[in-house]
């Protein structure tokens, strides 16, 4: 009797200390980064997370997979206070990586992306922005045939917000918003003329702001090359400056007077490919024009368009802007 009293004894004991060791708060209160490669066993995550100083003991770490199972996911985890054992081991379990956020708002061109990447610390600006410009096998697939091969992945960086690992490369970066892109677009049934109306709808949502004026917005766009009267709108002259790196912050005459096929107070047509990287309404607007008779539109006081189908109604809506102007 005294030794199985002696025995339960020991057994209380032990399991109040694996208990203590499983579910009492331990590990580091400063920021700690714990990076699993692929294929990592079990024991060896126990110890890289003793050695790091995040649980107290790898060994309660392997009860603890004798007891949940589960497979264990690799990637990098972010710890920056002490938890229980089990915890930690939850996480894992669940695969609950650490990511940083990489926000894209509509209409951002792919300048602006490189710089929202270095931002967000994924990657260096200009690493970033040859990747853009090098990686154009992405979209070849929605690309005419015989035409005129894409200088960058422009118009196909789905504007959304990602989350990424601190580790991730360019490449899957792109790919990933390239992806958005094909799925966003799929379920609004752009399925063929890809390539041009990316490239409207770059413009649209350049040139307007408010969802419910991009439709009339694209009916003039369609009217005007109807017509073959040149686009003449604003964003693609900057975007001519932004690509030959000449960009002052406003536009100048000589910008006006640019060879850039970009240049649409030059060339009629569209330009050779998109401005910036439009979202859904502008995709919806440049599927769907607006049917009228309009020709033009300037913006008011207030922020919204004016539109007109004559240069006279035209020229009196640019003055009246001005006069507000003033």
């Amino acid at each position: 009797m005294k030794f199985l009293a002696t025995l339960m004894l020991l057994l209380v004991v032990g399991a109040a200390v694996a208990a203590s060791v499983i579910y009492r708060p331990y590990g580091r209160s400063s920021e700690t980064f714990i990076d699993i490669p692929p294929g990592t066993g079990t024991e060896a995550i126990g110890a890289q997370l003793e050695n790091s100083g995040i649980i107290r003991s790898q060994y309660g770490f392997d009860l603890l997979r004798l007891v949940k199972h589960g497979t264990l996911k690799a990637g990098e985890y972010r710890f920056d206070h002490p938890v229980p054992m089990i915890d930690v081991y939850e996480r894992l379990l669940h695969g609950d990586v650490y990511t940083q956020a990489l926000t894209i708002p509509e209409g951002y061109n792919i300048f602006d992306i490189a710089q929202a990447v270095e931002a967000a610390g994924l990657g260096k600006r200009d690493t970033f922005l040859a990747a853009e410009r090098q990686h154009t096998e992405l979209i070849l697939a929605w690309q005419p045939p015989g035409g005129p091969q894409p200088e960058s992945l422009e118009g196909y960086l789905f504007p959304d917000t990602y989350q990424f690992s601190r580790h991730v490369t360019p490449l899957q970066i792109l790919s990933a918003m390239v992806r958005r892109f094909h799925q966003e677009t799929s379920q609004l049934g752009l399925t063929s003329d890809v390539a041009r109306t990316v490239t409207m709808a770059s413009l649209i949502e350049k040139e307007v702001s408010h969802d419910a004026e991009r439709p009339l917005v694209a009916g003039v766009f369609a009217n005007r090359l109807a017509k073959s009267i040149p686009l003449a709108t604003d964003p693609t002259v900057v975007y001519a400056a932004l690509l030959e790196n000449r960009w002052r912050g406003t536009i100048y005459a000589s910008d006006l007077q640019s060879p850039s096929l970009y240049n649409t107070y030059k060339h009629a047509g569209l330009p050779p490919g998109p401005i910036c990287n439009p979202g859904l309404a502008a995709f919806r607007a440049a599927m769907r024009p607006a049917k009228t008779d309009y020709l033009y539109f300037v913006s008011d006081a207030a922020g919204h368009s004016r539109f007109s189908a004559t240069l006279k109604e035209h020229n009196a809506n640019v003055q009246a802007y001005r006069s507000a102007q003033k």
